[in-house]
């Protein structure tokens, strides 16, 4: 996955422009249908376990992977990115759609294409409107704890196939009291076939993440199956998958159920922008261009349209998938491309094929997913580092397995603002002093004592200045002037790490000002270096109110120019 692709000379496109993807020479595409079949591989399992986990029929899963590879391959920027349905995204809308379908104003597969078609047309307009940054919004313990909470939803969701026990929908902890119900009825065959399952995953994944482990898995389960007339002992088969090509289905919801799609199709779209930039910056493109974040979004968006004309379910970028087309050389899209063609054949020709797979085979693959996004390793290290961010972790895990998915994500999304609005407010003003035979002024430092200069105090704030920390800076560079216990001529901010200001700081700012000349020290700015943060200052009259003279390239400039001091040496 950390593959650094080749291709350092090659040419890079003119700024600003979105090239779409190069046609590969021969031996490149040689290497593309190398990849295609290797992907195919391993994405006929994924899929069909995935479309599983939604309630839908396996072949619902092929249809959404060949329309959003379409899709993608149409509009995206990424040559290896892959999109399909995936188990990221499935359980926040299953229960929701669900819920709708059994409510009798719509069909299941009727609200999965609106789904689809919401998400895509969300995605494009966050791509036109280059809304990349959004993905920024969830920190990565938040994200943490987000596919904590989701590993545990798909674990829960695949123990009735695991055991072989009938357990009808409902939510997570109806299907749990249900599973303890019926722990006599346990089928050991179908639970020996999803472990088996499972552990040849573990050990292919171990050995090489291009060995189709599922896929051999799959093959082994119906194998012992047909071998074994396993049937006859309880364990349920797939059975013969309807042949031809996709039914498209038409949207037919009313304006109610549209209304409650749109908050769930928002939290979707915000998940596929988060998981596609992350895919997008994972995987460098193989000719040397940088990520186009906003095209991939338009890309994904396109992906959830085909997919939704097909009648499947919205999709999603695949990491896993994408890491495959880079291990593999992939170079275009035309390596996604071969492995829809083959899913798309097996639709058309082979649903004979897959008769004999057990349901449990494919309880185990997503259990092989669930171990996989439960990022374990990660959460001891923040665990370790940063105790109080891993509450953010278990506080969004616990959102999600016990409220409504999408209600758990806009918590989690919530909590990653309040934890980024709640580090600016820590930022205080600091007293800087000036490292003895320098011109350098520096916040204190206990290994490197810094010296005080008669009459004059620099007031640095490492952090924007915005409207949550406003008054603690005011207030705090306020206390600095009034506790320094000698008199001041003159009061410089250090103004290197204020990125931006907005209105509420720039108030907070002239009352400082004005405190300071109140009680006779002149002010200056120094080294503000942030062309948003000084248009802001100019825009609000600040920098009027101050004047020309009193902004400064450097501290030591303000103060050799503001008072009597000559530079110190360098």
């Amino acid at each position: 996955m950390n593959d650094q692709a080749s291709g350092s000379h090659a040419r890079l496109p003119p700024a600003g422009s979105q090239p779409g993807p190069a046609l590969p020479g021969y031996a490149a595409f040689g290497r593309d249908v190398l990849t295609g079949l290797t992907l195919a591989a391993i994405t006929i399992p994924e899929q069909m376990a995935t479309a599983r986990l939604g309630g839908f029929e396996p072949q619902i899963g092929f249809y959404a992977f060949v329309g959003a590879t379409i899709g993608f391959a149409l509009a995206g920027a990424s040559r290896i990115l892959t999109v399909g349905a995936d188990s990221t995204i499935t359980p926040i809308f299953a229960g929701a759609l669900a819920a709708l379908a059994a409510s009798g104003t719509t069909t299941l597969a009727s609200a999965a294409v609106t789904l689809a078609l919401i998400v895509g047309a969300l995605l494009i307009i966050g791509g036109t409107l280059r809304l990349g940054w959004i993905a920024d919004l969830l920190s990565e313990p938040v994200v943490t704890g987000f596919l904590a909470g989701i590993s545990v939803h798909i674990v829960v969701s695949q123990l009735p196939g695991l055991f072989g026990l009938a357990v009808g929908p409902g939510d997570m902890f109806g299907k749990l009291s249900a599973i303890a119900t019926q722990l006599a009825a346990i089928n050991p065959f179908s639970t020996g076939i999803g472990l088996g399952v499972l552990a040849i995953m573990l050990v292919s994944e171990r050995i090489s993440g291009r060995i189709p482990g599922a896929l051999i898995a799959l093959v082994l389960a119906t194998l012992a199956v047909v071998a074994f007339d396993l049937q006859r002992r309880g364990v349920a088969v797939l059975g013969t998958l309807p042949g031809g090509l996709p039914h498209p289905v038409m949207p037919d919801l009313g304006l109610e159920d549209l209304r409650q799609l749109l908050p769930l199709a928002l939290t979707v779209a915000l998940v596929i922008m988060m998981q596609t930039a992350a895919v997008s910056h994972s995987f460098p493109d193989p000719g040397g261009r940088p990520p186009d974040i906003d095209r991939d979004f338009v890309g994904a968006g396109a992906a959830n349209l085909v997919a939704g004309a097909l009648g499947a379910m919205p999709v999603n970028a695949s990491p896993p998938r994408t890491a495959v087309v880079a291990e593999t050389g992939g170079v275009s899209q035309a390596g996604p491309l071969v492995a829809a063609a083959l899913v798309l054949a097996l639709v058309l020709f082979g649903g004979q094929l897959l008769a004999h797979v057990p349901e449990a085979a494919l309880a185990g693959v997503l259990l092989f997913v669930a171990q996989r996004i439960f990022r374990l390793g990660t959460m001891v290290t923040i665990a370790r580092q940063a105790p109080a961010e891993f509450a953010l972790i278990a506080l969004t895990a616990a959102a999600i397995i016990v409220l409504p998915i999408q209600a758990g994500v806009a918590i989690g999304i919530g909590l990653s603002l309040l934890h980024g609005v709640w580090m600016t407010t820590q930022t205080r003003p600091v007293e800087y002093r000036r490292i003895p035979g320098t011109t350098v002024w520096w916040p204190p430092d206990p290994h490197a004592p810094g010296e005080l200069q008669p009459g004059v105090m620099v007031i640095g704030f490492q952090a924007p200045l915005l409207f949550a920390n406003a008054r603690t800076f005011q207030n705090g560079a306020a206390g600095l002037v009034s506790a320094s216990g000698r008199p001041l001529a003159l009061v410089v901010l250090e103004a290197g790490g204020i990125a931006n200001v907005d209105y509420t700081a720039a108030m907070a700012l002239r009352a400082l000002i004005a405190t300071c000349k109140a009680s006779g020290a002149d002010f200056a700015i120094a080294r503000l270096e942030s062309v948003r943060a000084r248009q802001a200052l100019d825009r609000f009259g600040i920098l009027a109110d101050l004047g020309p003279d009193k902004l400064f390239r450097s501290v030591q400039e303000a103060v050799a120019t503001l008072t009597d001091a000559t530079p110190a040496p360098r």
